[in-house]
């Protein structure tokens, strides 16, 4: 192999990195990230029952995958889906010496306006603003809180909400891309428990979590 091939061959490679994935109007993008979900809860009191013992909601991770639709170059719509398990415990007294109280699966389709500031660079930021509609099931009750009040039902009331979110998209070849991204969920509920011992007790849960993904995309 001769010198000059390699250098042909080195320049042929640099000139197909240097063609930018690119988000151009009708394009799709699917991309495919690892997800945490990190509420940012502000808790009422546990009613009637326990005035002035709160409630705090776990951390979660799992697996994303959203669609983007770019109308223009700059312009895309993007369509988000996971869902996610977490549990709530109490703070404080005795809905703290309980510890985990209950958990439920949550589930936000999450719809964003996007703009994207260089579609055609090898880095590429976006932002976005829209709404989510989020809702609970497979809402139980822990062994722990039906041990101390009794058999217990659980119920989370659905929300609606606006969501925010900034990323980037890095080049890794002329078709596949590197994302990182993070959101803003508005959610909020109020949880109902319908126990044996101490009755229906509810408690208002701003979640509001903020949601770091990172993963893959590709152009189609």
């Amino acid at each position: 192999m001769t010198i000059k091939t390699i250098l042909l061959g080195a320049a042929a490679a640099s000139a197909l990195f240097a063609i930018p994935a690119q988000a151009a109007q009708g394009d799709v993008l699917i991309r495919v990230r690892g997800i945490m979900v990190a509420p940012n809860e502000k808790s009422g009191s546990i009613l009637p029952a326990f005035p002035g013992e709160k409630a705090k909601v776990d951390n979660a991770v799992t697996p994303e995958i959203d669609f983007t639709y770019m109308a223009s170059d700059h312009i895309g719509f993007e369509l988000i889906a996971a869902t996610t398990k977490h549990s709530a415990s109490g703070r404080t007294g005795t809905t703290g010496g309980i510890g985990k109280l209950a958990s439920t699966w949550v589930l936000p389709p999450t719809l964003t306006a996007q703009y994207h500031f260089l579609p055609a660079g090898h880095l590429r930021p976006y932002v976005g603003a829209g709404i989510n509609y989020t809702l609970f099931y497979d809402e139980k009750a822990s062994n722990a809180l039906e041990g101390a009040v009794g058999a217990t039902k659980v119920r989370m009331s659905d929300s609606f909400g606006w969501a925010a979110q900034a990323g980037v998209d890095i080049d890794l070849t002329d078709k596949v891309f590197l994302n990182l991204d993070v959101k803003y969920l508005d959610i909020d509920t109020t949880a109902r428990l319908s126990t044996t011992a101490a009755g229906v007790q509810r408690v208002k849960l701003h979640l509001d979590p903020l949601v770091f993904g990172v993963g893959l995309g590709m152009k189609f």
